[in-house]
């Protein structure tokens, strides 16, 4: 379903979230909400009577939702299931975009942290409960891949923290570079941390696979 398709408040959610990554919090109006969502400026009041906070509130969430929803679908589409694999199509993400539509817009979660953190408590509370739900499924993935549980948690932060530390690298430099050196340099490591085989895989050797590059 294509977003013009739903409602208008998940319209007005998903436009927040679009004009977030691009121009920040404070950059972001009601105004120009709703107008990239195509709804009724009065029907902001109806859906969210938080006002903006609400907005961005769940703006936040939803990208976190999406962010966390990607891992099983890159989890589905790598031809050798490893961290390394996994982390190269989490960067290639950006890659593509970066590569195809300039560098506009970056992660909605990093720009709202970075906005309104240290003056809005819910703000920080929303963006803070997105990284977990990001965090918690790439966590499972890498178990799955034959990380020790007790790694996992760590390794997905490390892996999280990585990407968007290069994502802000790349648009400032205007270029991909960050994105594919952090694939190439850190890919080793985290295969390195594969103790067995992939739960699932019988006969698969516990010795990780080559990293992937983007």
């Amino acid at each position: 379903m294509s977003e013009r398709q739903r409602g208008p408040r998940e319209r007005m959610v998903f436009s927040a979230a679009q004009l977030i990554r691009r121009d920040g919090v404070n950059a972001t109006g009601l105004r120009e909400v709703a107008a990239h969502a195509g709804a009724p400026r009065g029907s902001l009041q109806h859906y969210f009577p938080g006002g903006k906070e609400q907005l961005v509130g769940e703006a936040v969430a939803w990208a976190g939702r999406y962010a966390g929803n990607r891992i099983g679908r890159f989890v589905e589409g790598l031809a050798e299931p490893t961290p390394s694999a996994l982390f190269a199509a989490m960067c290639a993400q950006w890659t593509d975009e970066y590569e195809r539509d300039g560098f506009v817009a970056g992660c909605p979660v990093a720009a709202a942290t970075v906005d309104r953190a240290a003056a809005d408590d819910a703000t920080r509370a929303a963006a803070a409960a997105a990284f977990t739900t990001w965090r918690t499924p790439l966590a499972e993935a890498l178990t799955a891949m034959g990380v020790p549980a007790d790694r996992s948690a760590a390794l997905a932060t490390l892996m999280i923290s990585t990407l968007e530390g290069a994502i802000l690298m790349a648009r400032a430099e205007q270029d991909v570079r960050a994105l594919t050196t952090v694939v190439r340099e850190l890919g080793p490591l985290l295969d390195a941390a594969v103790t067995r085989p992939a739960s699932g895989e019988p006969g698969v050797s516990g010795r990780p696979g080559p990293p992937r590059r983007s």
